[in-house]
């Protein structure tokens, strides 16, 4: 489960400059993995400068601040925008496919609550 958290972590890290990947689920997902197999993991996770606030304002309200939101539904759909036109221009169902996931993305982070400070 060390490993596997290891994984989470840095795929979230990565999920920081790449839109598709999700930052805050797999935080959580690497806590969860940590708080089951590595007490010093955890702990370091939690009160890791950049990432704990965010990890523990999930768990403690299941509520994401107003400018994540912005910023996450902003880079989906310039994302997911730039492939529709530019990528599978010539492919109306997979323009559409696209569409669909950009807006249930969307949907999937507006649904939580937001967080006010």
């Amino acid at each position: 489960m060390i490993i596997l958290g290891g994984i989470s972590f840095a795929l979230a890290v990565a999920g920081i400059f790449l839109p598709l990947l999700p930052t805050t689920p797999l935080l959580l997902l690497a806590a969860w993995l940590w708080f089951r197999s590595s007490d010093r993991l955890h702990d370091w996770l939690l009160n890791h400068r950049l990432f704990g606030k965010h990890i523990q304002n999930f768990r403690i309200h299941r509520a994401i601040p107003l400018h994540a939101k912005i910023y996450s539904v902003t880079l989906v759909w310039l994302t997911i925008g730039y492939c529709i036109f530019a990528v599978v221009d010539k492919y109306w169902w997979a323009q559409l496919l696209m569409a669909l996931l950009a807006a249930a993305i969307s949907w999937h982070i507006l649904s939580y609550k937001t967080l006010r400070k």
